[in-house]
């Protein structure tokens, strides 16, 4: 699929094929510095993925070391499963639930109703948009996401909680001095994976979630590729975009890297 990138340096035709389309060299590149919408879709992508690692990614740790300090192995086993469950519900599901709960007459507003606040058009507000999907983002993954963590504390050597027990180390010491010292190369790993991610934005979930009257915060870069490449049929300029996109995440994924090895001992290569 790499040979395709090269449509991004042509004013490419279907009729004509890869081969046999104009080439423009930067031209594609230089409309979409140039495009209004430039600036929305950069500021709108980052914004969401920013606000996804800022909450989400601390969320499965500190749902990781809460089980892990969970004595009843039955209510932990449920609890677990029960966190991780909605990792495996389908976009477009997760999207309906959503608008279930969000809708103008939905579950929440419902109960506003009750209590005497008017309703409260969450789907069509743009400034509930990035509340909605992040959030709705955290409660799905975070399980999932735990399990790694998970995995990471099992392996710590229990006689270090043995000794730190009788230096007279509380569960609070314990946590600070032990378990998060321990799993800190896993949480590098995945701060590293999480950076590169950065600008990879969930195109189906946006896409379900939005419509024109919240472009202002929910149009992100893969939305108005597919609308513009797509639906626009202006192939070029949707493939410029997209590698654009995919430049900004190799180099975050290799300045991410490249911090871990300088900062500690672990990094990806």
């Amino acid at each position: 699929p790499m040979a395709g990138v090269i449509i991004a340096f042509q004013k490419y035709k279907l009729f004509k094929g890869l081969w046999g389309s104009d080439w423009v060299g930067l031209t594609n590149f230089i409309r979409f510095a140039n495009d209004p919408y430039a600036f929305r879709v950069i500021r709108n992508t980052f914004l969401l993925a920013l606000y996804t690692l800022v909450f989400g990614f601390p969320a499965p740790i500190i749902l990781a070391l809460l089980l892990n300090e969970v004595r009843n192995q039955t209510f932990k086993r449920v609890a677990q499963s029960a966190s991780y469950l909605p990792h495996f519900i389908a976009t477009v599901v997760i999207v309906g639930i959503i608008y279930n709960f969000f809708g103008f007459q939905g579950i929440v507003n419902t109960l506003l109703g009750f209590v005497g606040i008017e309703p409260i058009k969450f789907m069509n507000d743009a400034g509930w948009f990035r509340p909605l999907y992040v959030g709705s983002g955290v409660w799905q993954g975070m399980g999932w996401g735990a399990i790694v963590y998970l995995a990471a504390l099992a392996g710590i050597n229990p006689e270090l909680y043995e000794s730190a027990v009788i230096d007279g180390a509380s569960r609070w010491q314990q946590a600070l001095s032990i378990t998060l010292p321990s799993i800190l190369p896993v949480i590098q790993i995945v701060l590293i994976f999480a950076v590169a991610d950065i600008v990879d934005v969930s195109f189906e979930k946006v896409f379900l979630m939005y419509h024109p009257g919240i472009y202002e915060t929910a149009d992100v870069i893969q939305t108005y590729v597919y609308r513009r490449g797509i639906v626009g049929l202006d192939f070029s300029y949707g493939q410029a975009i997209g590698l654009f996109n995919g430049v900004i995440a190799l180099i975050l994924l290799v300045s991410a890297n490249w911090i871990s090895r300088k900062t500690s001992e672990s990094s990806l290569w």
